[in-house]
C-alpha cells in the first residue's frame, strides 16, 4: 500500500489538482472539503492510514490554525503541510508555531509539492527509526513497536505480553531470522525489568576456551592472560534479563554449569573463593529441537526442562504471510529515506510476487532483499524486475513443480535453469514464429520504455541511448504522441515533434 495522503481544501478545483499531482508520484489522495470532515476522518477509523495532511489555511468553516490546535493533542507525530494563497513571514510563522511542518504559498507547482511531502515523509520515518533504536537501546522496545498484523504473530504478542507479567523462563524457537531476539527484547521492555541491561550471549560464538569467563567472569590471574578482573555476562545482566541466542550450541559441559547458575541463582567466577548472587531472568532461544536433543543425549535433559518452562515459538515468515508486505513496506521506507531515493512502495505485480515467495531466511532475508531494491531501483516503485533474484528463483520453484527431474538436472548443469519472465520482455518472433519486424519491435521497446520510467521524456531518451528530438521524432512516426503519460508536457512535446520533424 502507498502512503496516503489528506487533502483538506474548501475549493474543489484546488483538491483536484492537488489529488492529480500526489497520485502521479505515487501516492494514494483521500481528501476532505473543510476542516471538520478532515478530523473527522482523522478520528475515524481510516484515521491510522493518514500518513500527511495537505492543509488549506483559510477555510469558512474552521481554519488551518484551528485545525492544527484541535489535531495536536491527539496526533503529534503527524506531519501537516500548511498551503495558503496569502503568502508572508507572518502566516508562516504563525502556522509554524500552531505545529505545521512547511509552508506552501499557492499555486504551488506540482514538483515542489512532491518534494515537500517526500521531505517531510523521510523525516518521519528516520525519526521514527531513531526513536525506536533509542528505545532498543534504553531496553524499552516492546510489542508495539514490532510489525506484524498476521494472526499467528499477534499470537505470539499474546504469549510474550504474558510471559512478561512475571520471571518465568521463556524458552523461543524459531528459524534463523525469524526475529526471535525482537520477541525477547519486547518480552523485557514490556516487563517490570524495562530499562534494566538486556544482555545477549551467543552460545554457538564463544570460543571454547573462554566460554566459562565469559559467562560467569574470572579473576585477576586466575588463568594465564587474566590480567585484570573481568565480570561474566551474569553479572552485567544482574537485575535484567541475559539472552542466551543459540543455547542449543553449549558445550555438555557448560550446560552443568549453566544450570547450577540458574538453578542457585548465582555463579562462579574462574579463581573466585566465593560464588556471587545475581539476580537475572532468563529468556533462551534456538532454531534447533531440543527435546530431539535431550532424547538423543546432546543436550541435557534437565536443563531442558528447566529452560523450556514458557515455550514461545515465533512461526518463520513464509507461515505468516499476512506480514510479508507489512513488513516489506517498513524496509522501503526506512531505506528509502536512508539511501535519498523516492520509491514509496511496490507494484501490484511485486507484491505478489514477495507474497509467493517462500522466504528460507525469513525476515532477514526480506530486509536486505528490499536493501538491494531500493538501491538499484530508478522508478518510484519497486517492481518485478527489482528483484532478479527472487524471480529467478520463482521460475526455478515453478519449474520443480511441472517437472522435478528437469529441476533437478538444471541444479546439475544439465539443462539451463529458467528465470521468471519478465513483465518487460521483447518476443523477437511471432504467433506464426517469424522473426518480426524492426519497426514493430522498436515501437514497442519505446512504449515500454515510457511505462518503465512513467513518461519522463529525458530519462526514457538516456536509457535507449538516443536524443530527445530523435525519440520525439519516433513517436510521431509511430503515433506513440498518446503513450507518453502524465509526466510529459504534451505542449512542449508538440513542439520538440515539430522541430524534429
Amino acid at each position: 500500500m502507498a502512503q496516503t495522503i489528506l487533502v483538506v481544501d474548501d475549493d474543489p478545483v484546488q483538491r483536484r489538482l492537488l489529488e492529480t499531482a500526489i497520485t502521479r508520484s505515487g501516492m494514494q489522495v483521500v481528501t476532505a472539503p473543510g476542516g471538520q470532515p478532515a478530523l473527522d476522518l482523522i478520528n475515524g477509523p481510516r484515521g491510522e492510514q493518514i500518513t500527511l495532511i495537505l492543509l488549506d489555511l483559510v477555510m469558512p468553516d474552521m481554519g488551518g490554525l484551528e485545525v492544527l490546535a484541535k489535531l495536536r493533542p491527539t496526533n503529534a507525530e503527524l506531519p501537516v503541510i500548511v498551503l495558503t494563497a496569502k503568502g508572508g513571514i507572518d502566516s508562516a510563522v504563525e502556522a509554524m508555531r500552531a505545529g505545521a511542518n512547511d509552508f506552501l504559498v499557492k499555486p504551488a507547482s506540482p514538483e515542489r509539492i512532491t518534494v515537500s511531502i517526500r521531505n517531510q515523509l523521510k523525516i518521519g520515518t528516520l525519526s521514527g527509526e531513531v526513536k525506536q533504536l533509542k528505545k532498543k537501546q534504553d531496553n524499552r522496545l516492546s510489542f508495539d513497536d514490532l510489525i506484524a498484523q498476521s494472526p499467528e504473530m499477534k499470537q505470539v504478542f499474546r504469549l510474550g505480553t504474558r510471559a512478561a507479567q512475571s520471571d518465568i523462563p521463556v524458552l523461543i524457537e524459531g528459524e534463523s531470522g525469524a526475529g526471535k531476539e525482537l520477541i525477547a527484547r519486547a518480552i523485557q521492555g514490556t516487563s517490570a525489568r524495562a530499562g534494566k541491561p538486556f544482555v545477549t550471549v551467543n552460545c554457538g560464538a564463544i570460543p571454547e576456551n573462554l566460554i566459562e569467563s565469559i559467562l560467569f567472569g574470572h579473576e585477576k590471574g586466575s588463568f594465564t592472560g587474566a590480567s585484570d578482573k573481568h565480570l561474566g555476562k551474569f553479572q552485567e545482566a544482574d537485575g535484567g534479563t541475559l539472552f542466551l541466542d543459540e543455547i542449543g550450541e553449549l558445550r555438555l559441559d557448560m550446560q552443568v554449569k549453566l544450570l547450577r547458575a540458574l538453578q542457585e541463582n548465582e555463579v562462579d567466577p574462574v579463581g573466585s573463593k566465593r560464588p556471587v548472587k545475581v539476580d537475572v531472568r532468563i529468556i533462551a532461544a534456538t532454531n534447533r529441537d531440543l527435546g530431539t536433543m535431550a532424547r538423543d543425549g546432546t543436550f541435557r535433559e534437565d536443563l531442558y526442562y528447566r529452560l523450556n518452562v514458557y515455550p514461545v515459538t515465533v512461526p518463520a515468515l513464509r507461515d505468516r504471510a499476512g506480514d510479508i508486505l507489512p513488513l516489506a513496506r517498513h524496509f522501503i521506507d526506512r531505506f528509502a529515506a536512508e539511501e535519498n531515493k523516492a520509491v514509496s512502495g511496490l507494484t501490484p505485480q511485486a507484491s505478489q510476487l514477495l507474497e509467493r515467495f517462500n522466504w528460507p531466511g525469513n525476515v532477514r532475508q526480506l530486509e536486505n532483499t528490499i536493501f538491494r531494491a531500493v538501491v538499484l531501483c530508478d522508478g518510484n516503485l519497486l517492481d518485478v524486475c527489482d528483484f532478479p533474484q527472487i524471480a529467478a528463483a520463482m521460475g526455478m520453484e515453478a519449474v520443480q513443480r511441472q517437472n522435478p527431474i528437469s529441476a533437478a538436472a538444471a541444479v546439475e548443469g544439465e539443462i539451463p535453469s529458467q528465470p521468471a519472465p519478465s513483465p518487460y520482455a521483447l518476443h523477437v518472433t511471432d504467433a506464426s514464429d517469424h522473426v518480426r519486424k524492426f519497426e514493430e519491435m522498436e515501437s514497442e521497446i519505446i512504449r515500454m520504455a515510457i511505462n518503465r520510467y512513467d513518461g519522463h521524456m529525458s530519462e526514457v531518451a538516456r536509457r535507449l541511448g538516443i536524443g530527445r528530438s530523435t525519440l520525439y521524432r519516433k513517436l510521431k512516426e509511430y503515433g506513440l504522441e498518446g503513450h507518453v503519460g502524465d509526466n510529459g508536457d504534451e505542449g512542449a512535446i508538440e513542439d520538440a515533434i515539430k522541430k524534429a520533424m
